[in-house]
């Protein structure tokens, strides 16, 4: 059996009844990796980047991302961990938002994210996609080395 603890999960999300309901239903799909919650973009972004035990320096994470954050847009998250040269712009991204606008989805794949799903959560849907993501994060703890 491969050994998944090592990919942290990091969940940006400010609704702290919708947090626990995505925790709930990770761990019910199986999933037993650390998850830290973040429940604002200034916050997430510091310990992404620049945390000792953040993904930048310290290995594979999954981010679950809520759009509509008290302080800032999760797409400018989105945008800064895809960013060229961005030592995150591998790291998988899920995005988890209320809004179902077309060009914010559209905007969003553009921007590098790995799945869009749609609050409220069809859970099943959520929990097979975070087993695929733990599948293919699996794969690549191993940094990939640049070229």
């Amino acid at each position: 059996m491969t050994d998944h603890r090592s990919v942290s999960i990091l969940m940006i999300e400010d609704d702290e009844g919708h947090a626990r309901l995505i925790e709930k239903n990770i761990r019910r799909a199986g999933i037993m990796n650390q998850i830290r919650h973040f429940v604002d973009g200034h916050t997430a972004l510091a310990h992404l980047f620049e945390a000792s035990d953040g993904p930048a320096l310290n290995g594979p994470a999954l981010v679950l991302l809520d759009l509509n954050l008290p302080d800032m847009s999760g797409t400018d998250i989105l945008a800064r961990i895809k960013a060229e040269g961005s030592p995150l712009r591998r790291t998988p991204v899920v995005v988890l938002t209320t809004t179902d606008d077309k060009q914010e989805i559209q905007r969003c794949y553009d921007l590098g994210c790995n799945v869009y799903i749609t609050k409220p959560v069809n859970y099943e849907n959520f929990a097979a996609a975070i087993r695929q993501l733990g599948l293919f994060l699996s794969v690549i703890q191993v940094p990939e080395i640049e070229a």
